[in-house]
């Protein structure tokens, strides 16, 4: 079958997904609209998602690795001879999509059930998947966390799904002028060849439609943990390191993706300012934490005021 190639530029990592003709790309992917470009420029096509109509072969050695209910769909992740196979339904009792892909997730092929009603989402979530590890070796990290850009500058909040990553960045946004949410669910640090890390808009933002082709220097991040009173304490070193790692996206099974992801996060820990900030879903706290993270002289200013880094 004949394929339309698309092109897609999210945190500077260019993709191309191939779709039967008759599959409209723009109502399939909308959240990817403002990522697409022409062509890759003569940057490298990081990975090829190809999707396929029909049933992939079925390989007589499987080992399952995972299998998860997330945000993602219900997810099946199983490592076969020449690398992995992934299932995924959007419903638990939805029909099932497979992927196949080699180890480095380079070389993907998809075998859609198109008549899925949920089948936008799915493709979405499956080039989620393949993105975040294909990222790794060249210095990227996806991450889960809603990111704010104040002053020129990206703040990420990270935290298990119900701590109030985005009840802490709607504060940022509602008591700080000029702060802009730029992704609220999954946003892509890169490290760049200076060894600076820059935070990106990507397609994949959650329950918000945030889905903005921007980046801009992470200033500072805070793993977010739910409290009665607000106090914010820096990390540092192994520490830092521990405080971002959970919220990474990677087969953590797999030993060279996993130590290079690692390592990634050892450069981002050694550049940007980590805290774990103990909150209540307050203005003080988004106060607390913009000051402690130093987003603001303001901020900073009134964060000598308080006792010990405590409200």
């Amino acid at each position: 079958m004949i394929l339309t190639t698309y092109y897609y530029r999210v945190a500077g990592f260019v993709f191309a997904v191939c779709l039967p003709p008759h599959q409209d790309i723009g109502r399939l992917l909308p959240s990817f609209r403002p990522f697409r470009c022409t062509g890759a420029d003569g940057d490298e096509v990081i990975f090829r998602f190809t999707a396929c109509t029909g049933q992939p072969e079925q390989v007589e050695e499987e080992c399952v690795m995972e299998e998860s209910v997330n945000d993602l769909g219900y997810v099946r992740l199983s490592r076969v001879a020449d690398g992995y196979r992934v299932e995924l339904r959007s419903t638990s009792r939805g029909v099932v999509h497979c992927l196949r892909a080699d180890a480095r997730f380079v070389r993907t092929d998809a075998f859609i059930r198109w008549e899925d009603p949920y089948v936008g989402e799915a493709v979405s979530s499956l080039i989620r998947i393949v993105y975040a590890q294909a990222v790794i070796p060249r210095g990227g990290i996806s991450l889960h966390a809603s990111a704010v850009v104040l002053r020129g500058k990206a703040y990420l909040f990270m935290g298990k799904s119900g701590t109030g990553k985005s009840t802490h960045a709607a504060l940022w946004l509602k008591h700080f002028p000029g702060a802009l949410l730029l992704n609220d669910d999954n946003p892509t640090v890169r490290i760049e060849e200076d060894g600076s890390a820059v935070a990106y808009g990507t397609p994949w933002s959650g329950k918000t439609p945030c889905y903005r082709n921007l980046g801009a220097p992470v200033g500072g991040m805070a793993r977010l943990r739910q409290a009665g009173t607000n106090r914010f304490v820096p990390q540092a070193e192994v520490e830092a390191f521990v405080a971002i790692l959970p919220g990474c996206s990677v087969v953590r099974r797999d030993a060279f993706l996993h130590d290079t992801l690692c390592d990634n996060v050892v450069r981002l820990a050694g550049r940007v300012k980590v805290g774990i900030m103990e909150c209540r879903p307050d203005e003080a706290a988004a106060r607390l934490c913009a000051a402690s993270l130093g987003a603001s002289i303001e901020e900073r200013e009134n964060n000598k005021k308080t006792n010990n880094l405590q409200v």
